[in-house]
């Protein structure tokens, strides 16, 4: 008895923060399947397609980070400028169902003396981080002045990633685009070789992980912000790609 092996689909979009997972591959051939006993007959052949889109949105990772001797002082520094962040996000068209806590942590600060070999505390850190989707992609800069603006020294920006919303048409184009390539290479290589191709027996997706594009580390310390701070999203690159096995004539 043979045994039939569903095969699954998977992908993700280069530059991105998040990864994300596209519509699966079987609706082009029904439930893609292969035997045991097919797996090493037929003509092997791999196809890449690729498809560029501008993104739609920012994910901007921000927070505020307080020091004080006491756990107190800490958070209610922390809390007063958190405060104040959130405040100017919402101002600036970010709503609340787009703004997510990501960290929060209250820690001691530790010094180790010398002299004495010991370590004593010298206070208290206390950290509050969330991300924030922007759907208005030229509005980043002007959210992230007026962040360091209403935080002030305590505001902390970690990283900036752009994305696709829905990047279902994306992820259907360069899927096409990879089955039209791996088509072609196997009637390329039956011709060559003399031989006909039977019928499809096998077709996964699959596609090696890229990090994502992003902005990382914009923190502010201290320094005044400049006016106007410029973000260039540039563009995101889909990529899927399929192996496909043919039976021989």
């Amino acid at each position: 008895m043979l045994s039939v092996i569903l095969v699954g689909a998977a992908g993700c979009i280069y530059g991105e923060g998040t990864q994300v997972t596209p519509p699966s591959i079987a609706g082009y051939m029904g439930a893609p399947i292969i035997t045991s006993g097919q797996q090493q007959v037929g003509l092997w052949v791999s196809g890449e397609g690729k498809s560029t889109a501008a993104p739609d949105i920012v994910l901007l990772t921000l927070g505020i980070e307080a020091d004080s001797k006491t756990v107190a002082r800490a958070q209610q520094d922390a809390a007063q400028a958190m405060d104040a962040v959130m405040k100017s996000i919402k101002a600036n068209g970010v709503a609340d169902k787009d703004i997510q806590t990501q960290r929060f942590s209250i820690i001691a600060v530790r010094q180790w003396i010398e002299d004495q070999q010991r370590e004593i505390i010298t206070g208290y850190r206390v950290t509050n981080v969330v991300i924030a989707k922007i759907r208005q992609v030229d509005k980043a800069g002007t959210i992230i002045d007026a962040v360091a603006q209403a935080g002030g020294n305590l505001t902390r920006i970690d990283s900036i990633d752009f994305s696709i919303d829905d990047p279902t048409h994306y992820y259907n184009d360069a899927r096409e685009k990879a089955i039209d390539d791996a088509m072609a290479k196997a009637k390329q290589m039956a011709g060559s070789a003399g031989i006909s191709l039977g019928k499809l027996i096998y077709m996964s997706e699959s596609t090696p992980y890229v990090p994502p594009v992003a902005i990382r580390d914009y923190a502010i310390k201290g320094a005044a912000p400049a006016p106007i701070t410029t973000i260039s999203p540039g563009e995101l690159e889909i990529q899927v790609n399929v192996q496909m096995i043919y039976e021989i004539k």
